[in-house]
């Protein structure tokens, strides 16, 4: 009888999760993104709803699993979903409908999260270090 090792599974379960972080956070912020514009919201207006809506699930997941929030330390999470956000915005105004500019703003967010992980990219980090 085979016996099922934590080691092998780990991997597929980690990587499962994160296709599913990733999924959330296009889905959401494309919906916040579609949401906003369709209250009349300006563009400041519709890149927070869609910030907020991307993020607030994983936030969520983080605390009550104990853990610091990805957004906090995964700057590419919080950049991608404004990305698509603002895709989403100029498709719309520019006159494509909302399923085109739906799934080119989706696109984006997708991309962009997914490269930032294969190639580890962050953004820049202050320092705290005194200016003189």
């Amino acid at each position: 009888m085979p016996t099922l090792s934590i080691q092998k599974i780990k991997p597929k379960v980690e990587t499962l999760v994160l296709a599913a972080d990733l999924a959330g956070t296009v889905v959401f912020a494309i919906e916040g993104a579609l949401s906003a514009m369709r209250g009349g919201l300006d563009l400041l207006g519709v890149m927070v709803i869609s910030f907020v809506a991307a993020l607030g699930g994983g936030v969520i997941r983080d605390v009550l699993m104990a853990r610091v929030p990805l957004v906090l330390h995964a700057d590419i999470y919080a950049t991608a979903a404004f990305a698509g956000a603002f895709v989403v915005v100029i498709a719309r105004r520019a006159g494509l409908p909302p399923g085109v500019a739906a799934l080119a703003g989706g696109a984006v967010c997708f991309v962009l999260r997914v490269l930032a992980v294969t190639y580890g990219w962050h953004l820049p980090k202050a320092s705290l270090s005194a200016v003189a």
